[in-house]
């Protein structure tokens, strides 16, 4: 924890005997560094009036000499609420911990135990996701995107992190697609070698199943069965599929790079559905060990919970079929074994899915597998048109490649070179994702997905820029940490100050953005610290004026946390723009 904050925390325990301590941060006009709404849930508890309770308070707090170190003032505001202003001193020394700390890593929030969390800080990140056979839709971007900036987060406060891509590489799907390639391709028999397909073939092939199966309903069943030949290991079938994956994971790699996103697991494949068929066995004996498996009336197998609390989970299919329930216990009880019994399993996955994850969550605890909060659902919402869904199965999907290309083509606009439009749209469109709260529906509208002005990627980027272009400048001669303190005081003025208060809040943001999931919580600071800095410059002369080396020293510090900040949303940052 940032010691200014856990310094003004351990004080407000001392005064009060209260646990249950929450500093705020407040709007940066005037209210304070740090707020404090402790004394009125105190007065209510103690029958006494707020704001008299937030003087006695006070008047404890003035006089803690650990405090006095690094607080210039405390004061009360109705109804009862405690403000903090940081003193100069302290706001110098956090500066020169990110100027001349060993980077912004001084900056980083406590890497010790998260109470939060009654677990080791181990966690297994599934984000991506993309189902084989179909092209990224922006859909799938939503995931891979907020599901790599959490990774980051977690991986910043001190957490050890599995990134794995839980590839859709395994269902009835693969029926439909086998079926297609088989019927389009009469002669195939064993081999693939005849075959050039691309995933837009493919996904094109699934389109045309769901078309025909319309007209002909029987198409479904025919479908099933090559699933079950699939899982039965019919070698015709098993090398189409092989095929099919083999093609989808070209197409995403090559996205992937694009993005800037790796994942850790299965040699940085991720571990696909397909890679616990051998795996589902014993999940389905343990859950009838233990009388959890039950028949439903037409002879599927599901599990009951207790108090009708959710619908029944089916797991096995009336034909023996699995299912993603069957494959999604098999993977996190290999994950449970693989990586401890104490891991933090997170799910990145859409909102759609929340009754399914928390069938999924209820299982595992009744198999006394997990403990509360050890199984996380991030949810995002759709990518969806004015009027309707997207539909892969109807071809009315967008597809990503689409929107990433048309995304450079307008950072080219800016007279950017190849390297540099790709660095540009591509932090324009996490940006654009990233800093809204995921859990709501996003209406697709290319105007606002390739948005490079205003609170923007690119407006983030050239921010950054511009602290590399003003310390550029100045040659390097001037770039000296603000003076350390020796007996005197060093006194900011009012806009250097309110520049300089944002920055200390650096750390707490990163830590709260990694406990509740929430990359938009960085990203809005840092668009606050942006606009706060380019205010500062446009009113301010740095360069040449009588305060130029503490404000050189405030643009440094605002372009390390920024650049520090975006790397965390997985936004690379141009030294030019």
């Amino acid at each position: 924890m940032d010691s200014i904050k856990s310094k003004i925390i351990d004080a407000l325990q001392k005064a009060t005997d209260s646990e249950d301590i929450k500093l705020d941060i407040p709007n940066i006009s005037g209210h304070g560094d740090y707020a404090s709404s402790l004394a009125l849930s105190e007065a209510k508890r103690q029958k006494k009036n707020p704001l008299e309770l937030a003087k006695e308070i006070v008047l404890k707090l003035q006089n803690d000499s650990e405090l006095k170190k690094i607080l210039s003032k405390i004061e009360v505001a109705p109804p009862g609420f405690i403000n903090f202003w940081v003193s100069d001193e302290a706001l110098v020394g956090t500066i020169n911990k990110i100027n001349y700390g060993v980077g912004v890593s001084l900056m980083k929030p406590d890497s010790g135990r998260d109470e939060s969390r009654p677990y080791s800080k181990k966690a297994v990140v599934e984000y991506s996701s993309p189902n084989i056979a179909k092209p990224f839709g922006i859909g799938h971007f939503r995931s891979t995107i907020i599901g790599d900036a959490v990774a980051n987060l977690l991986e910043s406060s001190g957490w050890e992190v599995y990134r794995d891509n839980h590839l859709g590489d395994w269902g009835t799907q693969f029926g439909k697609l086998i079926y297609k390639i088989k019927t389009q391709n009469s002669k195939l028999k064993t081999t693939t070698k005849n075959l050039n397909l691309s995933i837009k073939d493919l996904v094109n092939l699934y389109v045309e199943f769901h078309k025909e199966a319309q007209e002909e309903p029987g198409l479904e069943d025919k479908a099933r069965e090559e699933f079950r030949k699939l899982e039965s290991g019919d070698p015709e079938n098993r090398e189409i599929w092989q095929y099919c994956v083999d093609v989808s994971l070209e197409e995403f790699n090559r996205v992937y790079d694009v993005l800037g996103i790796k994942f850790t697991e299965n040699d940085g494949e991720g571990y696909g559905e397909s890679y616990f068929e051998d795996k589902m066995q014993p999940v389905i004996d343990e859950l009838q060990e233990k009388g959890l498996l039950k028949e439903g009336e037409d002879g599927a197998k599901l599990v009951f919970f207790p108090g009708g609390k959710y619908p029944p989970l089916m797991i096995l299919k009336k034909d023996g079929a699995t299912l993603y329930s069957t494959r999604d216990l098999a993977t996190d009880r290999f994950r449970l074994g693989k990586y401890g019994k104490d891991i933090v399993i997170i799910n990145e996955v859409g909102a759609e899915q929340s009754l399914y994850f928390q069938q999924l969550f209820e299982v595992e605890k009744m198999l006394g597998w997990i403990k509360e909060r050890q199984r996380v659902h991030i949810k995002h919402g759709f990518f969806r048109f004015a009027d309707r869904k997207m539909s892969t199965r109807r071809g009315d999907v967008v597809w990503l490649e689409d929107v990433i290309s048309q995304a450079v083509a307008k950072a080219k606009e800016f007279g950017s070179d190849e390297k540099l439009a790709q660095e540009v749209a591509v932090g324009a469109l996490k940006w654009n994702e990233l800093k809204r709260d995921p859990a709501g529906d996003i209406i697709f509208n290319w105007d606002e997905v390739l948005n490079m002005e205003g609170n923007s990627g690119p407006y983030m980027q050239y921010t950054y820029a511009r602290t590399r272009s003003i310390l550029d400048k100045a040659n390097g001669t001037a770039v000296s940490r603000v003076p350390e303190i020796k007996g005197g005081s060093i006194n900011f003025d009012e806009k250097e100050r309110r520049l300089a208060s944002v920055l200390i809040h650096y750390s707490e943001i990163v830590k709260n953005a990694a406990i509740n999931y929430s990359p938009h919580v960085l990203a809005n600071y840092l668009y606050e610290l942006a606009s706060e800095f380019n205010s500062f410059y446009n009113s301010e002369r740095i360069i040449g004026s009588e305060r130029e080396e503490t404000r050189l020293a405030l643009v440094k510090a605002v372009g390390e946390v920024i650049k520090n900040g975006l790397g965390l949303l997985g936004i690379e940052v141009p030294s030019k723009m």
